[in-house]
Order: C-alpha cells, then structure tokens, then sequence
C-alpha cells in the first residue's frame, strides 16, 4: 500500500529526528512542514502526531511540539518498553519461525556483519529484530515495535556520534539465532531481553556494548 502525504511527511522528518540532523528539543513547526511538502495543514498535522506515537516528538505546554528528548530517562523508558513487547512478540512467533524465516533472519545477521558504516549496520539491525519477531501474528504489536525500533535507532545514532561506536559483528544475535534451530524459545527470549536492555547500560556508562556493536578493528 502507498503511503499518505502524512506518511511521508513523518518518514522523511523521523529519518532526521534518528540521524541526529534535528536534534533533541528543536521546534516542529505544523506551518513550516506544510510548506516544505507543499502541503496543507491537515496532512502535516498528522504527520506530527504519527511522530509523536512512534517516540520522536513530544507536546510540551506553551512550547508546541518539538523532537523528543534523548536524556537517560526517556532512553530508559524506550529500551524497558521495547524489551518487554519485543521478548512477548517472539514468545509467540518463535514456535513458528521455520527454515525459510531463519534463512531470512541469517540474511540479516549477515548484512550486519558485512557493513562497513553506522547506518547499513543499523538498517540490517532493524531487519533482523523485524523478522525475528515476525511471525508472531500479532499486527498491533509489530507496528508498536515498528516505532520503538525508530527510537531505539535513535540511541544508537546518537552513541555512535559521543562514543565514536563503529558497526561490528553481534555476538548476541548469533546466541539468539542459535537457540532459536535448537527451539529451546525460553533460551531465545532471555537472550533477546538482555540483547535489548544491554544498549541502556551502554548509554549510562557512555560506551558501546559488544551486544549492539562493537570498535572494528
């Protein structure tokens, strides 16, 4: 299905909010993203609150709506949230996860392995948590992790750029792999709880964890 005007809108404004290139705080403008996309009101009104839904924005009294803040107490409520939904959704999918599911999950491990710069990691990161969980059937949820995987990209950008982070292989996700062909899911999902909350010991410390990436080299 082709994407709305407000879609858009927010995939494009969301790709600078993650980059960094709007940074924490800055106002968000309904009339100025309306005339960037040549657009009415309406669509970036919603773009808006799409981005407010997937973490990137918030309303703040008397302010308007600005990019989200990235201090350790939001990273903390992200990283909680997403490990929780993202442990429950593959509780449900990991019985279903067949050969050509883990072919495609193998395929992402790969790209993640073989990137050579922040952002392929990151983009084959995302595929991999997505076909990890995606055959647990449960379409609300997959969307809800669609939007904490955007956030969680966030925290990830910005250690990269305070911590000089450089993409590597992940050992956590090879464990997770592994205990997923040999079906022991409980192994599965505790590995992936601890893979998730690992990135906010990382940001608390200010360096990188070998189980989101690691120095290259």
């Amino acid at each position: 299905m082709a994407e709305t005007v407000a879609e858009r809108m927010a995939r494009v404004i969301g790709e600078r909010i993650v980059s960094g290139e709007l940074a924490a705080g800055t106002p968000l403008r309904q009339d100025h993203i309306a005339e960037e996309f040549d657009a009415s009101h309406v669509p970036a009104r919603e773009a808006l609150q799409l981005l407010r839904a997937q973490g990137l924005a918030v309303s703040l009294p008397r302010r308007g709506m600005r990019v989200a803040p990235l201090d350790q107490a939001s990273i903390q409520e992200t990283v909680e949230i997403r490990a929780a939904l993202e442990a429950l959704a593959l509780r449900h999918a990991a019985p279903r996860i067949n050969a050509a599911a883990l072919e495609r999950i193998e395929l992402a491990l790969a790209a993640g392995d073989k990137a050579e710069t922040i952002a392929e990691w990151e983009s084959a990161n995302r595929v991999f948590h997505r076909e990890l969980v995606s055959a647990c059937r449960m379409p609300r949820l997959l969307a809800m992790l669609d939007d904490l995987q955007l956030a969680n990209s966030r925290i990830i950008f910005s250690a990269t750029r305070s911590a000089g982070w450089r993409p590597g292989s992940s050992i956590a996700h090879r464990q997770i792999v592994d205990a997923l062909r040999k079906r022991d899911y409980h192994a599965a999902v505790s590995l992936l709880d601890a893979h998730i909350r690992a990135l906010e010991r990382a940001t608390a410390d200010g360096k990188p964890s070998s189980r989101e990436a690691r120095p290259k080299g």
